[in-house]
């Protein structure tokens, strides 16, 4: 039992940064644009959340200082591929680099200076029950408000007016801008928003993984979140699940690793990666999955007339 505990809570710890980076992924191809500078991103925020914390700021504001880079990052996206038309794929990946080497620069400074990583946040009471108290209770804060910002993505692409205009300028920017809503505006809000959200789950590596900064530290991570949107076909319920799916492969990797199972280490730390590209595989000759929920307009470049 103690077993299955740790693997349950490690996957669900472990996928925390792929919600946040993929839930922000999805509204921003929800409204047509792809950015592919997920990975560069989550390194900007990852910077600056280690950078506040060494400069002795509370934790709040180290947050949200990772947070506010990866937007910052974010609007450089968009005022080339949404303001410049500039081709999006490329932009995507000259802002991965760029994030990269951004991260590297401020990284470079950090030496070898500890930081406070995030405490578990022991639910009173709750914790203490058997089995569930520990599974579900003892997470740190930004566990549980990964949770939340799915609700709330659920929500609004679901369930709200703006939501509904924002999926409506992903299938047919034309037609939203003829009935008179501003598209480049709302793509703007949605690319932002997308930033955000990686800045959060770069914020999240930096305080949870290590308390000492490390290059590269996302591993890819940026990459898996954008091919998780895929894979969800567009649907946040699915993204979550595959997230969890992805981090649960990842703990048993070490986990296995851990009990000496007698499978070649490159194997069991490539099995998280390998599962995502056979599902991939899998999914693209079949148009008709990949064709749900969709953006019509995704990666395809809008500008209004004059």
């Amino acid at each position: 039992m103690d077993l299955f505990i740790a693997i349950f809570t490690g996957t669900i710890i472990a996928a925390t940064p792929l919600v946040f980076a993929a839930l922000g992924e999805l509204v921003v191809e929800k409204s047509g644009v792809l950015n592919l500078g997920i990975e560069g991103m989550m390194l900007v925020g990852a910077a600056f959340t280690f950078w506040a914390m060494i400069g002795g700021l509370p934790l709040p504001v180290a947050i949200a200082a990772g947070a506010l880079a990866g937007a910052a990052a974010s609007l450089l996206f968009g005022v080339l591929a949404l303001t410049c038309q500039t081709n999006q794929v490329a932009t995507g990946l000259g802002l991965a680099i760029l994030g990269a080497g951004v991260a590297t620069l401020v990284g470079r400074n950090f030496g070898s200076e500890p930081i406070d990583t995030l405490q578990t946040l022991n639910v009173p009471y709750l914790c203490d029950l058997p089995v569930i108290g520990p599974m579900l209770f003892r997470f740190d804060p930004m566990v549980y408000f990964a949770i939340v910002m799915f609700f709330a993505v659920c929500w609004f692409l679901h369930r709200t007016k703006d939501g509904l205009v924002l999926r409506t300028i992903g299938e047919a920017p034309e037609t939203a801008y003829a009935i008179g809503y501003p598209v480049i505006r709302i793509r703007y809000l949605s690319v932002l928003f997308g930033g955000l959200m990686a800045g959060l789950a770069g914020a999240y590596l930096s305080l949870a993984s290590s308390p000492l900064w490390v290059d590269n530290m996302t591993a890819g991570k940026g990459w898996i979140s954008l091919a998780l949107v895929v894979f969800a076909t567009w649907r946040p319920l699915r993204v979550l699940l595959g997230a969890w799916l992805f981090a649960g492969m990842s703990v048993l990797q070490l986990q296995g690793q851990a009990l000496g199972v007698t499978v070649p280490l490159e194997l069991l730390q490539a099995m998280p990666y390998l599962a995502i590209i056979i599902v991939l595989v899998v999914m693209s000759p079949n148009r008709q999955l990949l064709a749900l929920n969709f953006p019509a307009s995704l990666a395809k470049p809008y500008r209004p007339p004059a």
